[in-house]
C-alpha cells in the first residue's frame, strides 16, 4: 500500500506548523510543503519546503503548485487562514474531497459573511460597509452607538474596536484602516465594516463536517466579558457551562450558516456570541483553531487535533473516546507594545494545582503589540481538572504568578547636524 501523500500550507509565522508535522510523522504520512512566500522557515523536524507561494494571489499559487507538485498527492491542507482558499482551489484542481473555492470565500471576508447571514434568516447586526473616510463622516450621525469597526480578511481580533459615538467613530476608522493597510494587499478595495455591538457572552465551537453534518468536537467558554474597546481573546474551557437548550441552538446555528456557505466538509472554528436574543454567530472559519490551542483537545479527542484533521483528509478512521475531565488555555496577552525580554514566575506556575502545561511562544528580542494591532501571544497556559471552574481559576493563578520583562520599543531619532 503506498505512503499517504499530502501537501501542507504552512505560514510562516504559524504557531501550528510543528505539531501538523508531528502528526504527519506519527501517521507516517509524506509531507510536500509550501510556504507562504518564504523560501526559508524556522528549523522544524520534518519540514523542507518545496514551493514558496503568494497564498495571497490563490490562482497564480495554484498554477505555480500544479507545475511543480509532481506524483500526485492525497489531501491539501492549509494550517491556518491565510493558505485556505488556495487549498481549496487546488483540491478543485486535484479532484481531492473538499470545500469548494465558492464556499470558503465567505469565511475569509466579515462583510460577505454578514451578507450570508442576512440573506439566510440568521440573527445580524446591523452592518455598513465603509468604502472610505468620507463615507465614515457622512455615516456616523446616523448609527446607532455603541459600534464596532472591523477590518474584512484579518483575524485574531486584529483590526477589531469598539467606538461609542460619531467621533469615536471616526478615529477609530483611521486607526483600523491603517492596520489593514499594513496586513492586507487589497486593503484599498476592501474597506472596512462597521456593525452594531453585540452585547451578550461569547463562546466558540470546533466542528468536522463530513457530507455536511457538522460533528461538534467542543465547545468552548470564553469567561472573560469582550466589551472593548478592544477584543483580545485570552482564556478558553471546556467543556462549556451553557444550557444543553443553548448548546443545541449554537450547534444548530452553524450547521445552517455551513450550510448557507456551501461548507460540507473537514475540520471549522466558529466564533459567536449569546444572549437574551438568541445566537449571534460573528465568524466561521474553513480550519480549525489557532495558536496552540487545539492542545487542550488532546484527551478529548483521543489524538492530537492534528492527526484528526489529517486522517479525516485522509479518509482514515477516528473514534472519540468518552471521558470527563474539563481543559482550559489561556493565550497570554500582550500587556503593552514593546520589546519581550523574558519571563520569570516560570516554575511557580507551572506548579499550581491543574496547570499541565506552560510554553511561552515569544523570543527574546521579538517586537511585540496588544490588540488591536497585535497578531501573536506571548505563550500558551494548559489546565486541566474536574470542573470547568477549576481549569479556569487555575489559569488565572498560573498567569498571576508569571512576570513579563517587555522594554519600550523606542524609535531612534537622528542627531541634528551640526
Amino acid at each position: 500500500m503506498p505512503v499517504p501523500r499530502v501537501l501542507l500550507l504552512l505560514p510562516v509565522a504559524s504557531y501550528r506548523n510543528q505539531d501538523f508535522l508531528d502528526a504527519a510523522h506519527h501517521l507516517g504520512v509524506e509531507v510536500v510543503s509550501g510556504a507562504d512566500h518564504c523560501h526559508q522557515l524556522a528549523p522544524q523536524r520534518g519540514l523542507s519546503p518545496i514551493l514558496s507561494l503568494h497564498f495571497d494571489q490563490p490562482e497564480a499559487a495554484a498554477t505555480q503548485v500544479l507545475a511543480s507538485l509532481g506524483r500526485r498527492v492525497d489531501a491539501v491542507l492549509a494550517v491556518d487562514d491565510a493558505g485556505v482558499e488556495l487549498a481549496a482551489l487546488l483540491r478543485e484542481k486535484l479532484g481531492l474531497p473538499g470545500n469548494s473555492p465558492e464556499a470558503v470565500r465567505p469565511t475569509r471576508d466579515k462583510l460577505v459573511f454578514r451578507r450570508l447571514l442576512q440573506q439566510n434568516g440568521l440573527n445580524c447586526p446591523a452592518f455598513h460597509h465603509l468604502a472610505s473616510e468620507p463615507e465614515a463622516r457622512a455615516r456616523a450621525a446616523q448609527l446607532r452607538y455603541p459600534v464596532v469597526v472591523k477590518a474584512r480578511r484579518l483575524s485574531a481580533s486584529r483590526g477589531v474596536i469598539r467606538a461609542d459615538d460619531a467621533e469615536d467613530l471616526l478615529q477609530q476608522v483611521r486607526r483600523v484602516s491603517r492596520i489593514q493597510s499594513i496586513a492586507d494587499r487589497d486593503a484599498s478595495e476592501l474597506g472596512l465594516i462597521v456593525e452594531s455591538f453585540i452585547p451578550g457572552s461569547e463562546h466558540a465551537l470546533e466542528g468536522l463536517l463530513e457530507n455536511g453534518q457538522l460533528r461538534v468536537l467542543a465547545l468552548f467558554d470564553k469567561p472573560d466579558p469582550l466589551d472593548g474597546p478592544y477584543f483580545e481573546e485570552s482564556i478558553y474551557v471546556t467543556p462549556s457551562r451553557l444550557s444543553d437548550e443553548l448548546q443545541t441552538a449554537i450547534a444548530d446555528s452553524v450547521q445552517r450558516a455551513c450550510a448557507a456557505a456551501g461548507l460540507s466538509h473537514g475540520v471549522i472554528h466558529a466564533e459567536m456570541r449569546v444572549n437574551d436574543a438568541g445566537v449571534w454567530l460573528l465568524e466561521i472559519a474553513a480550519r480549525s483553531i489557532g495558536g496552540l490551542c487545539g492542545r487542550m483537545l488532546r484527551r478529548r479527542l483521543g489524538m492530537t487535533l492534528e492527526e484528526l484533521i489529517l486522517r479525516h483528509a485522509l479518509g482514515l478512521p477516528i473514534t472519540q473516546p468518552e471521558h470527563s475531565d474539563a481543559t482550559g488555555v489561556m493565550m497570554i496577552p500582550v500587556p503593552a507594545r514593546g520589546i519581550y525580554q523574558n519571563v520569570s514566575g516560570l516554575e511557580a506556575a507551572r506548579g499550581v494545582p491543574h496547570i499541565e502545561d506552560i510554553r511561552i511562544t515569544a523570543a527574546p528580542g521579538q517586537r511585540i503589540a496588544s490588540a488591536p494591532e497585535g497578531a501573536s501571544y506571548l505563550g500558551f497556559i494548559f489546565s486541566r481538572a474536574a470542573t470547568s471552574a477549576a481549569a479556569e481559576a487555575a489559569l488565572r493563578t498560573a498567569h498571576a504568578e508569571l512576570v513579563f520583562d517587555i522594554q519600550p520599543d523606542v524609535a531612534l531619532t537622528k542627531s541634528p547636524t551640526r
